[in-house]
């Protein structure tokens, strides 16, 4: 069962008289007694136990889009109405994030507590490129090393997709690939688990794939059922395998990478001013449709490689392709973004995915501000219903404190902290960052609410949700698909 209504109540007692928490339209509901005709039922629902009313519930499956709060990094959970769990990216690994958390917890709270269930099974994973705060939360789902810290230990992954620029090594030097003769593409894409574990070990191409990216593409190969390089004209004109065109279906067609063909071999332009114009701008750029709506995913798309999907799609005459409802963002705000590009993409609703304390500002005012004026305007009774921005970064909010009594050893001898208690000093950071300072006089954080913001539809009517600052509410914003 599904919530039915934009906001219900998930109550403590059968009166439905006291509050429990706030759920939201296309939350699973989870009976926990027979339905019948009664006008409340027992449920659990996000974990936990409680009653709602039976006329707020129903057996329709939505579409639900998480953009997951990763900080500097991107992830994003898709969940189709026939329950195929689609993991794009995943952030930086855990190890490396101020908060120690990033998609792979999201996932494992949503397959133990949500579900409850024992075992976390993906559909699809994806990396949309070769940058480490992407892949990085996904490594965490498959590290046997890492996956020790979650509650769900038993993980199946059936099919992973890339975009076919891999980091590798040759005579111990880091790079892309071999190119062609001209240095104009790039000529190594492994299609295949056989490529890419051939890769793995010292092998007839002279090249291996290197660093940490190997480390996960071993984990990869290891893990999962099939491993498959996407562009825009592989399997069926593009799409995902599994994702083509159907009645009532999910269909996630593959925008770019835009494959070309050299000596009848499938080729990446390699394009100017180093290696991460190469690894951002060949990233997987995908358009889930579903009923009227559409849905893009942008990866770390930089205007050079934005002028080259635009040059592509005005030779074929297909510039409609990148129209959506709702897109994420390129490379998390980066000012290195095509106007013209987001013209074309004309976004109803913009999503952010940036974090803090990353050393590139993101997102950048000019990016926001792009993102509103190229975005589809909807004005109703003199309100904006569109276009909207949403950030996890803005969305993300802290409860501060001061520290007030200290607890110490196991008979718990308390101590009041005043400015009298000087003597009693953290030390805070690491290397050369590391700093003391006075515990009484110190900030602590004691709650978190994620950015996490979540969308909903069932093909035509689309709804946007970020948790409430106060309480366990949520903001809720809901608009139509325009195609």
């Amino acid at each position: 069962m599904y919530v039915a209504k934009d906001k219900i109540k998930l109550y403590k007692e059968k009166s439905c008289t006291t509050k429990k928490i706030e759920l939201i339209w296309g939350d699973s509901v989870f009976l926990q007694e027979e339905l019948g005709n009664k006008s409340t039922v027992k449920v659990k629902a996000r974990g936990v136990p409680g009653y709602v009313k039976t006329a707020d519930i129903n057996k329709t499956a939505l579409l639900e889009y998480y953009f997951i709060d990763v900080g500097q990094g991107d992830g994003v959970l898709i969940v189709t109405p026939d329950r195929k769990h689609i993991m794009i990216d995943g952030g930086y690994i855990r190890r490396k994030q101020l908060t120690k958390r990033n998609a792979a917890d999201f996932i494992d709270w949503k397959f133990a507590k949500d579900y409850g269930k024992t075992k976390i099974s993906l559909d699809v994973m994806m990396t949309s490129h070769n940058d480490e705060d992407h892949y990085g939360g996904l490594w965490d789902l498959l590290n046997k090393a890492e996956v020790k810290e979650l509650d769900i230990m038993n993980i199946e992954v059936k099919e992973f997709y890339y975009a076919g620029i891999n980091w590798m090594e040759k005579d111990g030097k880091r790079g892309l690939g071999p190119t062609d003769t001209t240095g104009d593409y790039w000529t190594l894409l492994p299609d295949t688990k056989a490529q890419l574990a051939k890769l793995l070990t010292p092998n007839n191409t002279g090249y291996q794939l290197q660093g940490q990216w190997k480390q996960f593409m071993e984990c990869v190969t290891a893990a999962t059922n099939n491993c498959e390089r996407l562009s825009n004209v592989r399997n069926s004109n593009g799409y995902v395998p599994g994702f083509e065109p159907a009645n009532g279906k999910v269909s996630i067609k593959v925008l770019a990478p835009i494959e070309e063909k050299l000596n009848a071999k499938p080729v990446l332009r390699k394009f100017k001013n180093g290696d991460a114009q190469n690894t951002n701008g060949h990233s997987l750029m995908l358009r889930f449709d579903y009923g009227k709506t559409k849905v893009l995913l942008t990866g770390d798309l930089n205007a050079q490689s934005q002028q080259h999907i635009l040059d592509h799609y005005k030779t074929t005459n297909n510039l409609q392709e990148l129209s959506s409802d709702i897109t994420k963002a390129c490379h998390h705000g980066s000012d290195d973004t095509s106007f013209e590009f987001l013209s074309h993409i004309n976004a109803g609703v913009t999503i952010i995915s940036s974090g803090d304390n990353e050393g590139h500002n993101h997102p950048r005012p000019t990016v926001v501000a792009a993102s509103a004026i190229t975005g589809f305007k909807n004005i109703k009774d003199d309100k904006v219903v569109t276009p909207k921005i949403y950030s996890t970064e803005i969305s993300r909010s802290y409860k501060i404190s001061h520290p007030d009594r200290l607890f110490i050893g196991k008979d718990e001898e308390e101590k009041k902290l005043t400015p009298s208690t000087k003597d009693i000093v953290m030390e805070f950071g690491s290397g050369d960052d590391k700093k003391r300072r006075p515990l009484w006089s110190s900030l602590v954080v004691t709650g978190m609410i994620y950015g996490l913001v979540n969308i909903r539809t069932d093909g035509d009517k689309i709804l946007c949700a970020t948790k409430s600052e106060v309480g366990d509410g949520w903001d809720i914003e809901t608009f139509n698909s325009r195609f």
